[in-house]
């Protein structure tokens, strides 16, 4: 029977594999701890950040895969630097020669099937990051004045974190504090008529004003910092065209935020696609190697030549062996007829 994919390995090109696999299987290692310290690096940012983020948001799914997929090519990395060793000692190697397949057949659905779909997350879930920041951010905001309601208690103190480390004001600018009533009930006066006038002003019935929280101000400010009648001609200038975020930050936390995570997502992606790649041609590495070796009864240098191959038999028949043992399978067995007795013989008469 044909074999799939022959590929002809005489005795030095079974010793270059067999070295070159071993300098691939420590990249792999390296590569899967590189895809670990990322996904983790990662994972860490949007545990900071969740308060931050919709509920709804799957983007965490990307690290989280990407940490299982990393291990796993980290332990398929260090298992073929150790086939690779021992397939050049011809003592060392039937230790491995039973369990070789199975690791191939693991390392090729587990380890590669993982790497495979977080290489997909990567290039998917990023896009929802925009809307899961606007909805996660907006409602950091209208809960900023809640510091008494259970549940958003600390609203308040994560926002101005956010906005002190991150050196940015609002979702998508400063002028976002206007729409919101970011001012507790406590601190106003019921019987103030102009915070009576002011709520009256508003059909939702907020008390809002063209100023910003502390948290937006640049602490290193030559004059001090404006936080109130934004909105007015009359006050000091925002900022200087010429040295911006002078006064407040003029940059939104969503485009900050969205390209620190971005930025994340893009260089884990790129670590999954390497690993990915590494993981490949290991794998088809080894198989190579194991069955160049099966050929010659596990030694390296035995007499003559052999070949490697991925399967043995080609890829047509494979595919129609595996057809008709489905149909097989589906085919309902036919139900087994008693045999007939045999008929009694009447005696003649005499």
């Amino acid at each position: 029977m044909a074999v799939f994919l022959p590929l002809p390995l005489p005795l030095q090109a079974r010793i270059r594999l067999a070295q070159g696999l071993w300098l691939f299987s420590w990249l792999l290692t390296l590569a899967g701890g590189l895809t670990l310290i990322s996904s983790g690096h990662l994972l860490a940012q949007l545990w900071h950040l969740s308060p931050f983020l919709d509920p709804t948001c799957s983007f965490p799914a990307l690290p989280k895969t990407a940490l299982a997929a990393g291990a796993a090519a980290l332990g398929m990395g260090v298992v073929g630097a150790g086939i690779t060793r021992a397939s050049l000692d011809a003592a060392r190697y039937p230790p491995w020669r039973g369990v070789l397949g199975p690791i191939l057949l693991a390392g090729t659905l587990g380890g590669g099937g993982l790497l495979a779909l977080a290489v997909g997350l990567a290039l998917a879930l990023p896009r929802g990051l925009d809307a899961a920041l606007e909805n996660g951010l907006g409602t950091a905001l209208a809960h900023y004045k809640d510091t008494e309601v259970p549940g958003h208690c600390n609203a308040k103190r994560l926002m101005d974190e956010l906005q002190l480390a991150y050196h940015c004001c609002g979702r998508h600018s400063y002028k976002d504090w206007f729409t919101v009533q970011w001012i507790g009930s406590r601190y106003l006066d019921p019987n103030n008529q102009d915070v009576i006038d002011q709520i009256h002003s508003n059909v939702e019935g907020l008390y809002l004003i063209d100023g910003v929280p502390f948290s937006c101000c640049n602490p290193h400010s030559p004059w001090p910092c404006l936080q109130n009648q934004l909105s007015s001609t009359q006050v000091h200038p925002l900022s200087d065209p010429r040295q911006p975020n002078l006064n407040l930050w003029e940059q939104g936390c969503h485009g900050v935020l969205l390209r620190l995570l971005g930025g994340l997502a893009s260089t884990l992606g790129t670590v999954l696609g390497i690993t990915f790649l590494l993981q490949v041609l290991v794998l088809l590495g080894l198989r190579y190697l194991q069955t160049a070796l099966e050929g010659l009864g596990g030694a390296i240098d035995g007499e003559g030549d052999t070949q490697g191959y991925l399967f043995s038999g080609g890829l047509k028949e494979m595919l129609k062996s595996a057809f008709q043992q489905g149909l097989c399978a589906q085919r309902p067995v036919p139900e087994e007829v008693p045999p007939e007795a045999p008929a009694e013989e009447v005696p003649a008469e005499a």
